[in-house]
Formats: structure tokens, C-alpha cells, sequence
């Protein structure tokens, strides 16, 4: 009966037990508000650092997984419940590089778990997701000028081999019938 007392007991009473878990709910809570009143300030933060964040950000974002890939060009609360583990380690990759608002966000991220502070963490990645679009649009307009070169200097090869065409089509069409004459059988009576 001891062993019940000191040991089974109190972990049923912890499970069933609404205040700690309320009370966790309430910290969460306070949390989200406390970072809903700092967006302006991480707004300005960001848009302050944002060139200097862009190759940060972009190099982790190439070397994460597809499955953080897919989640935060697409956020949403289910994805961030099923996906909470690649998330952490996404936020955490973050703070490394001192992202605005990642700290905060991560912290409250181990402690009270994806289900309970799902606003900031699909708000940080929102901005993190501006930079990587913003990255790639600057890509593609250097890729397609890349293009647009390589067009024109193909379509300036043509021209040259074109005229160069015209020109062995030209001189040899001179020189021929001076061939054609000296080689051209006399008229039948």
C-alpha cells in the first residue's frame, strides 16, 4: 500500500490534475500576447537587418528537409502539430543567426509545445518566408537576363552563318556558268 501511495497515486493525481495544465495553457497565452505586442518592434528589426539576414536565412532554408520546405512555404497549425520536431530545430537554426523574434518564439516553442503557440511561430516563419521568395524572384530575373544574353548571341551566330551561306551560295553560282559554257556539248545538226 505504500508503494501505491508514494508512487502510483501521485502520477494519476498529475494527470488528471486541470491546474497544471490550465496553468500552462495561461502561461502560453500570456506568451502569445506578450509576442503580439512586440511585432512592430520585430517588424522594424527585420526590415532593418533584412539584407543582412538574406544569405543566412536562404543558406539554412537550402539545407533543411523537404518537409520544412513544403511547411513553411504553406504554414498552418496542422502542419506545424505534425511537423513539430523539424520545426524546433528550424527555429532553433534561427536563433543561431539571430533572426528577429526567433528567440522568444523558440523558447516558448520547447515549453509549452506546438499546440499552444502556434500564432508567433507562423508569424517568424512568414518573414522568413518573404526573404527566401524575395531571394528566388532575384534568381529568376538574373536567370532569365542570363537567357535573354544567350538568345541574343545565338540568334547573332545565325545571322553570321546566314550571310556566310549567302555568300558561298553567291560566288559559287558566278563561277558556274563560266564552267557550264566551256563544258557544254555542242549543238546537234
Amino acid at each position: 500500500m505504500g508503494y501505491w501511495k508514494e508512487k502510483v497515486l501521485p502520477k494519476i493525481k498529475k494527470v488528471f490534475d486541470k491546474t497544471s495544465t490550465g496553468n500552462k495553457k495561461a502561461a502560453a497565452s500570456e506568451a502569445c500576447q506578450s509576442f503580439d505586442e512586440s511585432k512592430e518592434q520585430i517588424n522594424k528589426e527585420f526590415e532593418g537587418r533584412r539584407t543582412e539576414l538574406q544569405p543566412k536565412v536562404l543558406e539554412i532554408y537550402e539545407a533543411s528537409s523537404a518537409e520544412i520546405k513544403t511547411f513553411i512555404k504553406e504554414p498552418k497549425e496542422a502542419g506545424l502539430k505534425k511537423n513539430s520536431v523539424v520545426v524546433h530545430k528550424f527555429l532553433e537554426e534561427l536563433v543561431k543567426i539571430e533572426f528577429p523574434g526567433s528567440k522568444p518564439v523558440s523558447e516558448a516553442f520547447s515549453k509549452f509545445g506546438p499546440a499552444l503557440v502556434p500564432g508567433p511561430v507562423l508569424f517568424v516563419f512568414e518573414k522568413e518566408i518573404l526573404v527566401v521568395e524575395e531571394e528566388k524572384k532575384e534568381e529568376k530575373k538574373e536567370e532569365e537576363e542570363e537567357k535573354e544574353d544567350v538568345e541574343k548571341v545565338e540568334e547573332e551566330m545565325i545571322e553570321v552563318a546566314v550571310e556566310e551561306a549567302e555568300k558561298k551560295e553567291a560566288a559559287p553560282a558566278t563561277t558556274e556558268p563560266a564552267k557550264g559554257k566551256e563544258f557544254a556539248e555542242p549543238p546537234k545538226p
